[in-house]
């Protein structure tokens, strides 16, 4: 039985929308406020990111960088919110992060990622292509150049599952639906288990009634995802963190202190 542990992990700030419920859950109504947060996982063999935000770039330029979209979203960014500014409230700088994984490429997840250069990056393997590619109604949510910023680095698309350090503390599942390479992240601490979402729910409607995004690129493979993801939840007795969602973000973020 696989039995380590991550030691800590916080839960950072980042930007903030205001959205269509209806954009976010099927049959959504009213605005909606949310948060656009990473996540920073200590473990024995490494500093893991969990997502890197919106482009560091976009405190200044805004329309500069996201172009029309900018005009939709009701964004709250400012620099102290980036994510490279984010690690140094705890201590850390982009160069001791030696992990980033992506939950999907998505530009508010995608943003950060040049800020390291030095890191492994972990994706499904079918969202860099369909970064470029994507159905229609989803190209608004990609933006390539943050891609193109990082054709270099140390790639690890995947096609399957992966357990991070291969001691069950940080375990990648792909869940596909939202996009064609969508993951979570289950992450195992000392004294509990939480189940990092990503996308693949946004609001807590979606999770108690299996309910996909209207944009998703599969509705069957999401629904059948957040079924898997509420699975293994479970069985690990792990509590569900929806990435998006206020309340459950501010379960894990203690100013100046980390969960273990």
């Amino acid at each position: 039985m696989k039995t380590g542990t991550a030691t800590k992990l916080w839960a950072l700030d980042g930007a903030k929308f205001t959205l269509d419920r209806g954009l976010l859950v099927v049959g959504g109504t009213g605005q909606i406020h949310l948060p656009v947060p990473t996540y920073l996982i200590q473990h024995p063999r490494g500093l893991v990111l969990f997502d890197t935000g919106l482009a560091p770039e976009s405190v200044e330029d805004p329309h500069g960088t996201y172009g029309e979209l900018a005009d939709h979203l009701g964004l709250d960014f400012t620099s102290d919110m980036r994510v490279d500014q984010q690690l140094g409230t705890v201590g850390f700088t982009p160069d001791d992060v030696t992990h980033v994984i992506i939950s999907h490429a998505h530009f508010d997840h995608t943003g950060g990622m040049k800020v390291f250069p030095n890191a492994r990056f972990y994706i499904g393997a079918q969202d860099l292509p369909y970064a470029y590619w994507p159905m229609p109604a989803a190209s608004v949510f990609f933006r390539t150049a943050d891609i193109d910023a990082v054709r270099d680095v140390d790639w690890h698309p995947l096609t399957g599952d992966l357990d991070l350090f291969g001691d069950g503390a940080i375990q990648i599942l792909l869940l596909p639906g939202h996009t064609p390479g969508n993951t979570s992240t289950l992450v195992r601490l000392p004294n509990q288990s939480v189940m990092l979402t990503g996308d693949t729910v946004h609001v807590p409607e979606a999770l108690e009634n299996d309910l996909p995004m209207p944009s998703d690129y599969s509705t069957l493979d999401a629904v059948h995802s957040i079924r898997r993801m509420k699975q293994i939840a479970h069985a690990h007795d792990a509590e569900i963190i929806i990435q998006h969602d206020f309340d459950d973000w501010n379960k894990l973020r203690t100013i100046g202190e980390a969960i273990s």
